[in-house]
């Protein structure tokens, strides 16, 4: 392998180079990105960018096309050695990319990792496993374009999950589950086979779920900064605070994430369809196409509830979700709308402004 194939370069991207047009530029991986600048791993090593401005004025209002840590760029490098001066031109088009929406008031799109080959959803085998989380986890993951594979880490604390697991593998049929301690010689080496040359994986999870645990371990050495959890809940603290790849000894790439507070869906109709594949089979033999399994005769969905081979808390869980979605369509039409609205109003004040038109 060349080194931008060790940084995950392959044909998906290769087949998006324009060399005739950007003699100048070339490949590069956003390794970290912190407060506007940019870490970039290239042919010629490491490098500390900023971004073009022409790339600044077209991101304005989308700052999901700003780039993010796995993004890779076509860039400008200064000569010689210098660490800093790199310039980036033009984000590449993303093969695959993990967005929730981003906390706040604002309805924007946050793109927390991108052009990863795997997810590795940690959940914690302590007090704060929580299942119904790991299905809002499961709708995003879906939707990324990635493989999930589903982490549940400390499992030195609780070597007997097998009530923990059996609940892993409802709400998440058919997604590989390995349970693993980051203090316990060989427990981690299940993840190997997903961190080979070239790959990349990423680490999502809650705050204090284990993930710069798990990302030490596998680098083999502090390279992350831990905390303990509370002792009367085992909620976690935020220890990373920037998203950043690090180069395992395997020749794998490890993106490691902040832990979320809360994890709200974007878009996500088609990941809420595959994370709850068993729902919405059951949904096809209601007698109504349109039905919403509340008190329509005939309603499949229903029935499974009053059998019991449906469980009531994970339908809750995809009613609930389902509703956010529909929710989140509708405010992003009505972005859409106000949008365009304010575009065409932009463009009537520049037509009128026009010297020709002043006599108007």
């Amino acid at each position: 392998m060349n080194r931008l194939e060790l940084l995950g370069w392959n044909s998906f991207f290769d087949q998006q180079l324009n060399r005739s047009l950007e003699p100048h530029l070339s490949p590069a991986r956003v390794f970290e990105e912190q407060r506007g600048a940019w870490t970039l791993w290239w042919e010629g090593g490491a490098c500390r960018a900023t971004i073009a401005g022409r790339l600044r004025h077209e991101s304005e209002g989308r700052p999901s096309s700003l780039p993010c840590v796995g993004d890779w760029v076509m860039a400008s490098f200064p000569a010689g050695d210098s660490p800093d001066g790199a310039v980036i031109h033009r984000v590449l088009e993303r093969k695959s990319r993990f967005s929730r929406q981003a906390s706040g008031e604002v309805t924007r799109e946050q793109i927390v990792a991108a052009n990863v080959d795997t997810v590795f959803l940690v959940q914690s085998l302590n007090q704060n496993f929580n299942v119904r989380r790991l299905e809002r986890y499961m709708a995003l993951l879906w939707e990324s374009g990635a493989e999930p594979v589903i982490v549940l880490s400390k499992s030195d604390l609780r070597p007997d999950a097998a009530r923990e697991r059996a609940a892993v593998e409802r709400a998440a049929p058919g997604v590989a589950i390995h349970a693993v301690s980051a203090v316990t010689p060989g427990a981690l080496e299940p993840l190997l086979p997903y961190l080979t040359s070239g790959r990349t994986a990423a680490l999502v999870g809650s705050s204090g779920v284990g993930k710069s645990t798990i990302v030490n371990a596998l680098v083999g050495e502090e390279l992350l900064r831990v905390a303990e959890v509370r002792d009367e809940d085992d909620r976690g603290r935020h220890t990373t605070t920037s998203r950043r790849i690090v180069m395992l000894p395997s020749g794998g790439l490890l993106l490691d994430t902040p832990g979320m507070r809360t994890v709200l869906l974007w878009e996500g109709d088609e990941g809420v369809s595959q994370a709850f594949e068993d729902v919405e089979s059951m949904a096809q033999g209601c007698r109504f196409r349109d039905c919403t399994h509340q008190a329509e005769p005939g309603c499949a969905v229903r029935a499974a509830l009053e059998d019991g081979s449906l469980e009531t808390s994970r339908f809750a869980s995809y009613d609930k979700l389902q509703r956010e979605v529909r929710y989140q369509a509708r405010k992003s039409d009505q972005r859409l709308r106000i949008a365009e609205q304010k575009r065409w109003k932009r463009l009537h004040l520049e037509y009128r402004r026009r010297p020709d038109k002043r006599s108007l």
